[in-house]
């Protein structure tokens, strides 16, 4: 064996196989390292947009809660100043009903007032009249009373 055959035929395969391999093997790899790049330079992108995301969306919850607990503070104060104006309308109704049962039992109380005196009245009457007609029949004498008409009716004639 000569070994300048040998060496020249090594470096003639080592040529062939540089130029299969830059030829067929080098592009699809030069492929997948690009796609690979593009994904990890699009994760990492996609990475920052989400951060950024997260980040406005933390803000829009901030003010959101913000503006959901002012909301709140807002009716709660309305709350309460319907509250106290029911209460007060409920102290003048009460006042109102209060006032007209007092009325009506004033009139009531005169009108119940006005009938016991009449009634006394009547009662009173009744009794003089039982009383006067009581002494009367002790007082008058039949006969005494028969005597004096006859001499009234003498006297008229």
């Amino acid at each position: 064996m000569n070994i300048n055959f040998t060496l020249i035929s090594q470096a003639i395969a080592f040529s062939v196989f540089i130029w299969f391999t830059v030829k067929f093997v080098w592009p699809p790899l030069l492929r997948a390292i690009e796609e690979r790049q593009k994904t990890i330079a699009d994760g990492l992108a996609a990475g920052e947009r989400g951060r950024h995301e997260l980040e406005l969306a933390s803000q829009r919850s901030s003010d959101v809660l913000r503006e959901a607990k002012q909301r709140a503070s807002e009716i709660i104060l309305q709350a309460e100043k319907r509250a106290t104006e029911i209460v007060e309308e409920a102290k003048r109704t009460a006042k109102d009903e209060g006032d007209r049962i007092i009325t009506g039992a004033k009139a009531d109380i005169s009108h119940e007032v006005f009938s016991a005196k009449e009634a006394l009245r009547q009662h009173a009457a009744q009794l003089a009249i039982a009383g006067a007609e009581k002494i009367l029949r002790r007082e008058v004498d039949a006969k005494a009373h028969a005597d004096i008409l006859i001499a009234i009716e003498e006297d008229l004639k």
